[in-house]
């Protein structure tokens, strides 16, 4: 099989004209590299969020006027390419139309077609610099090939589909050109826009890696690679040259902003190895993510993951009854609630929500989940807090851990423990206020 590269490059990679071009570097360092996903330029996503939650007709000509410049200032910076002007342009005129009908009736499927225009954007203007550089790249409307369910705001991907399109799209493509698509964007069987939800654009480019059968998968960003946890959180991180596919699960569930927790699903799948490394300077190096990492210490990397829900439904008629966690569950899945984490005692079980979709904010619970819950038990909601995740190796089987962990942290309230359920994981709630100095205690007692 010839070696095929997928290569991702998000949001600050294609932030202006600068950053295109060392994108441009990094795809003609790897001539195995055959289709290029990118996100929307830096910032963008924020700016169509913030129009589909409608906003006033002066701040919709300030974020249209906003986004004409972030484009044009690179496409100025471009020999005259009067189709790509006028490409984005119809792209802005769709924005305005849409922002207009998000005023007075706002939608997951108008969220979906606005948030979609900062891709359709940014390929047409990165496509153009890389014709320019030399780099014989075409365009594809990634929704011609990513099929999906028609869930506005988060869609699941129809892998049958989206393989049989990437055949007879995509792969013809490969033999004379680099293929230039977006990511975080598809369609359902309708042809509607359809988005995999805040960050989905690693997602994207792991589907599309495991739909061409790729033999590798590149993740570019703005920082070389994994680290121990978020250096702007603690400065003293350090980098991870290898990590194993179930350790960067755990990492990128938890909250390490590196990956979005679902784009590993596809590369272990088809056991495809995922490269992160910076565009910004990719002599620097970054991480392999395989199957099995030669190094498996006990404690890896911390992740941290705000913008938290927790949920804890108390009854006395739980105690020694049977049945009352069934019917709780029921009562989330007819509602569609997804559960992230749960803990339970006697009379209570806490639990936290599931990540959010493209609109961004925390997970709420639905009114009507709520009210029929209420009827079973108390119920209460509590936000403004954080989920701190420990990530290692074999940790339930290592003695004195957990005193070596929590000894650090006695300065600090921790909420809802979960511990046990994975080889792979210590976690806990801790408040908004708190998590970071959480991290760093943590970071400087089993890391540095």
């Amino acid at each position: 099989m010839n070696a095929l590269n997928v290569a991702k490059f998000g949001g600050t990679s294609v932030a202006d004209y600068a950053a295109m071009s060392n994108c441009a570097s990094v795809i003609k360092g790897n001539l195995d590299t055959r289709l290029v996903v990118i996100s929307a330029c830096s910032g963008v996503t924020n700016l169509l969020v913030e129009l589909a939650n409608g906003v006033s007709q002066e701040r919709q000509q300030d974020v249209l006027a906003t986004l004409s410049d972030i484009h044009f200032s690179i496409l100025a910076q471009l020999p005259e390419a009067p189709e790509v002007a006028a490409a984005v342009n119809g792209i802005l005129d769709e924005v305005a139309t849409l922002s207009a009908i998000a005023q007075t009736s706002p939608s997951d499927q108008v969220t979906d077609n606005l948030v979609a225009c900062g891709e359709l954007m940014s390929t047409h203007i990165f496509t153009h610099l890389l014709n320019d550089k030399g780099i014989d790249a075409v365009r594809i409307d990634v929704r011609d090939v990513l099929k999906t369910d028609g869930v506005f705001g988060k869609a699941a991907p129809d892998l049958i589909e989206t393989a049989f399109h990437a055949e007879a799209v995509l792969s013809p493509l490969f033999k004379k050109h680099i293929v230039v698509t977006q990511g975080f964007i598809g369609s359902d069987a309708q042809g509607n826009t359809t988005t995999l939800g805040r960050g989905g654009s690693d997602y994207s480019a792991a589907l599309l890696a495991e739909a061409v059968k790729a033999t590798s998968l590149e993740i570019w960003t703005d920082v070389p690679g994994i680290y121990s946890t978020d250096p702007r959180v603690a400065p003293a991180a350090s980098p991870i040259d290898e990590i194993s596919f179930s350790e960067a699960s755990e990492m990128a569930n938890f909250g390490a902003k590196i990956l979005h927790p679902a784009t590993l699903i596809p590369a272990m799948r088809h056991d495809i190895p995922v490269f992160v490394g910076s565009s910004k300077a990719p002599e620097k190096g970054g991480t392999w993510i395989r199957r099995h990492a030669e190094n498996s210490p006990l404690f890896r990397a911390l992740a941290l993951r705000c913008n938290q829900t927790m949920v804890t439904l108390t009854s006395l008629n739980m105690f020694h009854a049977y049945g009352f966690l069934a019917e709780v569950f029921n009562i989330l899945a007819k509602h569609k609630v997804s559960v992230d984490l749960i803990t339970t005692s006697e009379v209570s079980v806490s639990l936290t929500l599931d990540q959010t979709n493209t609109k961004g904010g925390a997970p709420k619970l639905p009114e009507a989940a709520e009210q029929e819950l209420a009827e079973l038990c108390k119920v209460t909601v509590e936000q403004d807090m954080c989920l701190v995740a420990l990530i290692g190796n074999h940790m339930g089987e290592s003695r004195g851990s957990a005193a070596k962990i929590f000894g650090a942290l006695e300065d600090y309230n921790l909420r809802m423990i979960c511990y046990g359920a994975s080889n792979h994981n210590l976690c806990f709630l801790t408040s908004t206020a708190d998590s970071q100095n959480v991290v760093r205690a943590l970071h400087k007692e089993l890391f540095e």
